[in-house]
């Protein structure tokens, strides 16, 4: 459906987000329909999902289930976002805006859930509270998100649409740290932004479902 190039990733090559480019009102109510709609229609399988892992939790990942962080969303505002924790508790100073994914307090139980996307179902809650939608540029931690403000060129233009649960970074590039890897994730949100659609949006959304299927989430 689109023809997605990798060289669309260059910096040279980011459209300018202003006002003319961003998703019209019309655009945006219909994706707040599709949200809701979506959302309301996975609730019970979060809950199912919530029910098996409080009872392989205790065995597998000791600790709470639910996994609480500061992230920043539209208008740069600060909000909670909700995770099923994958990471063991350990007490260690909290990772770098810059640095690489703690991979070694990834708990073998929680590596599964993050490959088959399952610890970010919960966010459909962020999505029913209007703090998210289900596609859109993936919120970074809220500490983080100011250090890239200041380091990274346009980053500070991903905040102009409500963050998803997933987006055209994650299911074309995957994660990402370091300066390099996060010029890239800005460029798709750039590109996903300039051309926003449902449309682009079902397309999107096919393509994390194929994420999760190859169990190629990390």
């Amino acid at each position: 459906m689109f023809d997605f190039q990798d060289d669309m990733l260059d910096v040279a090559t980011w459209p300018v987000v202003e006002d003319g480019h961003l998703p019209s009102r019309q655009m945006r109510l219909s994706k707040r329909v599709f949200d809701i709609g979506l959302s309301v229609l996975l609730l019970p399988v979060l809950g199912v999902i919530a029910a098996g892992l409080l009872v392989l939790n205790p065995f597998y990942n000791r600790g709470s289930l639910m996994h609480r962080q500061l992230r920043m969303g539209y208008a740069g505002q600060p909000f909670i976002a909700y995770k099923f924790r994958s990471m063991r508790h350990i007490a260690t100073q909290m990772r770098g805006a810059f640095d690489r994914l703690e991979e070694d307090r990834i708990s073998t139980f929680g590596a599964l859930m993050r490959k088959c996307r399952i610890d970010e179902l919960p966010q459909i809650i962020n999505v029913l509270r209007g703090e998210m939608s289900l596609i859109g540029p993936r919120p970074d931690l809220f500490e983080h998100a100011r250090a890239y403000q200041e380091q990274v060129p346009g980053y500070a233009a991903r905040h102009q649409v409500m963050p998803g649960i997933s987006g055209l970074a994650q299911t074309e590039i995957g994660y990402v740290d370091g300066m390099k890897g996060i010029r890239r994730k800005v460029a798709a949100d750039h590109y996903y932004i300039a051309h926003a659609s449902l449309r682009f949006d079902l397309w999107i959304a096919w393509r994390t479902l194929c994420v999760i299927v190859a169990q190629k989430g990390r």
